[in-house]
């Protein structure tokens, strides 16, 4: 019987001593996770003084590698990533020159080619902001802003690349091979329509500013995409400076509000006339006030001396007469008589279509269509 009580009683103790050891390992497991979590939260950096440091230091280098709240959705590229995209910002690689500066063509490590605009300017959190409303931005018309950088003294801004160039180059650049037909055209001019109806569309309007030939692009298929938008409204946001010395070029708008839709449609009714002559207006001694303009473009169009005569031949004068009516709009300094971007699409989406539909029609030797030289009056 004492046997068998010490048999009960020694494995009681035994018993005890175990669940003691198991309480003293939980004990020391849980102080040490405790302590990494703790290890854990600071490298975090979830100190919100981290973006008022960022603010203070103008953007120190461990600032600006963290992510600025409200602007999570925004691509922050490092310097690294595009130094090694552009060949250290290589000359070979420099392929034009915007109002935002010199513009680079890079090489992701994705392999996703891109274009790099760089200026110099010191880090601001207005510019994330902007930057990261732009990119929200989508339009099959508009060149898509990816994001930005903000490191050694230089502003970056990193968009799609699109290879095909700018409709500028075509018209006017001496080593384009590309012939522009008229539909080419239109369907260009429709696009880059599409695009800036988009933009103003949106809630509060976005103003391009700064729209010509040279801020139209075209991918590899020819479909116009609309570049720069907003981004002289980002630099104003930025830079004090006056519009003068943000844009490049004469001043074609001295009878229109510049910052008004109306200063865009003025603009793109230039953006026609350059696409149906071939010319740069500049260089046509065209610019002047607005009522000043149309009476020298309907002397071009009395003259015969205002389309393109690369065009000879692709297009019919019905169209040809819409377009020019189209542009005589356009160039408007008046409310009235201006259209907006709306009206502007559907007027050239019927004007495409009739030439497609004409051009369908001859293919097919159809010979009941009438001439388009029987189609155009002067009256």
């Amino acid at each position: 019987m004492s046997e068998s009580l010490a048999t009960i009683v020694g494995g009681a103790a035994g018993g005890l001593a175990g669940v003691v050891l198991l309480i003293g390992f939980l004990w020391f497991y849980m102080s040490h996770c405790k302590k990494f979590s703790n290890k854990s939260s600071e490298a975090g950096s979830s100190d919100p003084s981290a973006l008022v440091e960022w603010n203070r230091e103008g953007g120190s280098t461990s600032a600006r590698n963290q992510s600025l709240p409200g602007v999570q959705g925004t691509r922050q590229f490092t310097l690294e990533e595009l130094e090694h995209a552009t060949t250290q910002f290589n000359e070979n690689n420099l392929i034009g020159d915007g109002s935002f500066g010199l513009v680079y063509k890079g090489l992701l490590h994705d392999g996703t080619v891109v274009a790099v605009k760089r200026r110099m300017g010191a880090p601001q959190r207005r510019f994330v902001e902007e930057v990261s409303y732009l990119s929200e931005i989508s339009h099959r018309n508009l060149v898509t802003l990816l994001g930005y950088s903000q490191e050694d003294g230089f502003q970056m801004l990193v968009f799609e690349y699109l290879p095909n160039g700018s409709v500028c180059d075509h018209l006017h650049g001496k080593s384009s091979k590309t012939q522009l037909e008229f539909k080419q055209r239109l369907s260009i001019a429709l696009g880059a329509a599409k695009g800036l109806c988009h933009l103003h569309s949106l809630n509060p309007p976005v103003l391009h500013k700064n729209f010509k030939t040279s801020n139209v692009l075209v991918d590899e298929n020819f479909i116009a995409k609309v570049a720069d938008a907003g981004i002289v409204k980002l630099i104003e946001t930025i830079v004090d400076a006056s519009p003068s010395s943000r844009t490049s070029g004469r001043n074609v708008f001295q009878d229109t509000e510049d910052g008004s839709e109306m200063s865009d449609i003025y603009r793109y009714g230039i953006f026609l006339l350059e696409i149906l002559s071939g010319e740069d207006t500049v260089q046509m001694n065209l610019l002047g006030s607005g009522g000043n303009m149309i009476r020298q473009v309907k002397s071009r169009v009395a003259s015969n001396s205002i389309v393109d005569s690369r065009l000879a031949g692709s297009f019919t004068m019905e169209a040809m007469k819409d377009l020019i009516s189209l542009t005589l709009q356009c160039l408007s300094i008046s409310e009235t008589e201006q259209p907006n971007m709306k009206t502007i699409v559907s007027e050239l989406e019927q004007i495409l279509e009739k030439e497609m539909r004409w051009k369908t029609v001859m293919g097919e030797g159809t010979a009941t269509v009438t001439l388009g030289s029987q189609l155009f009056t002067t009256g």
